[in-house]
């Protein structure tokens, strides 16, 4: 089967992606796309595994093998193995401002209230400078993503 895009790693570089491999903690995702470099690698045999099996091995699609092996060879190692940033606004609030809210959901009721309301509840985060502002809509994804 002809390949589009070769992988044949240096020495430094398959040394690197074993230890990496061995490495007790990287995320799976870095650690399949190493797996496929690794069993891609033309430089350690004359028949390398094809990628029908590579992709069973780490249970990845073809695809994804060949996105791979394409990336490795037109942007090197470091760009095979992480994704690019994501475009988009970046998230408004990080944990803990969304612990913040949950904490604040999760105490008592304001008097006269038998429970929080979520536009209560934006209110009062924003009244107590927990965040700048918030809606209620965001409120109510913070406190379900905690269910």
């Amino acid at each position: 089967m002809h390949k589009s895009h070769r992988v044949k790693l240096s020495p430094d570089e398959r040394e690197r992606l074993r230890k990496l491999t061995t490495r007790g903690t990287i995320r799976v995702l870095t650690y399949k796309r190493a797996r496929v470099l690794l069993l891609a690698d033309e430089s350690q045999s004359d028949e390398p595994m094809p990628d029908e099996q590579i992709a069973q091995s780490v249970e990845f699609s073809l695809a994804t093998v060949a996105r791979v092996r394409q990336r490795f060879a037109e942007e090197g190692l470091d760009a095979a193995l992480h994704d690019r940033p994501r475009s988009g606004r970046p998230p408004t609030f990080d944990g803990r401002d969304r612990a913040k809210i949950t904490a604040l959901a999760c105490s008592k009721p304001p008097q006269g209230r038998a429970r929080w309301s979520l536009r209560l509840l934006a209110e009062k985060a924003v009244e107590l400078e927990l965040v700048d502002r918030i809606s209620h809509d965001t409120v109510k994804r913070v406190l379900k993503k905690t269910s």
